[in-house]
């Protein structure tokens, strides 16, 4: 095996009687170290956009979400927050209760989510580090009426915090309607006193309101949507979340801060390894590159096969040398490629060489080099480096050795 790894060395940087085949040769490597950066930097954006995806979430969804397992609202139980709040790790809990309203103010309309929340909210979550304009003003059991509008919202419907004579009207279905003679929704007029901004498409649905105002509208008062819990920084969430689904059984499921949007994060996860696939096809189509420069430096070596034939190597060992010569070539370009992709990434990180659009919360794309990352796509070029080498040991061992007549 090391004797076959040297020589396959030594073809691979040694000279060839052909210069055309040196060509060739560094022609593979620059593919492969190509594809290979390429991919590195792909995976790399695609882990800097969950990561600030995440970042966003933190700030509106909680550490954990208890919801029904059958059914949209659920009345809990009256020892539900002690149960919680006697469990290590957990600091604050909220009830919320939240449905699909229509929004309308002066004569624009705009589907959304209304979320009433209760007193205790404002401790469960970091959205009010994130207010745009106004404050995080919700005042329970007292008129006026007073939301927190998402910033889509706000830029959609052209709400003004400063006008106090219009006001944001919340629309919802009936429940009770019995009659033609009913209407078919119940409405509140809500006055506008803050603007939350987390740049994901929580902006584009959701009003926060009073829980008490939501609830009655609905007709569900006593009921929820969910309980959200809020964990002290020192916390195992895994361990917790253990903790709570024995001592609530079945009736309950708990959601960690990934369950809670699992669609939106399988969709990222589903394009980031769409994208890995079709590189992949890439360097695929670059490996023929590898094929025909492994099979020429077999044309270029056959004197020295049938050479080493004659010294005694087996033709297995002959196999190796350009099985090992086909591996080389892959490591090589790997290497080099993932060499240029990290001063791409630091460069990336620290000067912004890839820049977007103006009206986003970020200037660059953002990039998150992760090590499982580089290993998946070394186990996939060295693979094919492989593969590619197997046409070429095949014909290596069938030269056969050099016999001198005298």
């Amino acid at each position: 095996m090391k004797f076959a790894l040297q020589v396959a060395r030594r073809y691979l940087f040694g000279k060839k009687s052909t210069a055309a085949i040196n060509i060739i040769t560094g022609i593979s490597v620059a593919g492969i170290a190509i594809g290979s950066a390429a991919l590195i930097l792909i995976l790399s954006v695609f882990n800097g956009f969950e990561g600030l995806m995440m970042q966003y979430l933190d700030r509106f969804n909680p550490d954990l979400k208890l919801v029904p397992v059958e059914g949209k609202f659920f009345t809990p139980e009256s020892t539900l927050d002690s149960i919680l709040l006697d469990v290590d790790g957990i600091d604050e809990t909220s009830r919320v209760i939240e449905e699909v309203a229509l929004f309308e103010y002066n004569d624009r309309q705009q589907i959304g989510i209304v979320k009433g929340v209760d007193q205790n909210y404002i401790n469960t979550t970091d959205l009010a580090d994130v207010i745009d304009e106004g404050s995080f003003d919700i005042r329970h059991g007292q008129l006026p009426h007073t939301a927190v509008v998402g910033h889509g919202i706000h830029n959609n419907l052209n709400i003004s915090l400063r006008n106090e004579v219009l006001s944001l009207k919340v629309f919802l279905p009936n429940r009770k309607k019995r009659g033609v003679l009913d209407k078919d929704f119940r409405s509140r007029s809500l006055q506008p006193k803050g603007v939350f901004r987390i740049n994901n498409e929580r902006d584009n649905q959701y009003v926060l309101t009073d829980y008490d105002l939501v609830a009655g509208l609905l007709a569900l008062s006593g009921q929820i949507s969910a309980v959200e819990i809020d964990l002290n920084e020192s916390a195992a969430e895994g361990q917790i979340k253990a903790e709570l689904i024995s001592q609530l059984g079945d009736e309950y499921q708990i959601l960690d801060r990934y369950e809670q949007d699992e669609s939106f994060l399988k969709i990222m996860n589903i394009e980031k390894w769409s994208s890995y696939l079709i590189f992949t096809f890439t360097l695929l189509l670059i490996i023929f590159n590898v094929i025909g420069c492994l099979w020429m430096i077999v044309l270029d070596k056959r004197k020295d096969i049938s050479v080493l034939q004659s010294l005694g190597a087996t033709k297995e060992m002959v196999r190796q040398i350009f099985v090992w010569e086909g591996v080389l070539i892959s490591w090589l370009g790997f290497g080099l490629g993932l060499f240029f992709a990290i001063i791409f990434y630091v460069l990336q990180k620290q000067v912004g060489i890839i820049t977007v659009p103006d009206g986003y919360s970020i200037t660059a794309y953002p990039m998150e080099l992760e090590i499982v990352d580089v290993g998946i796509i070394f186990i996939t070029v060295a693979t094919l480096g492989l593969l590619a080498s197997l046409p070429a040991a095949w014909r290596a061992g069938r030269i056969t050795a050099f016999v001198r007549v005298e």
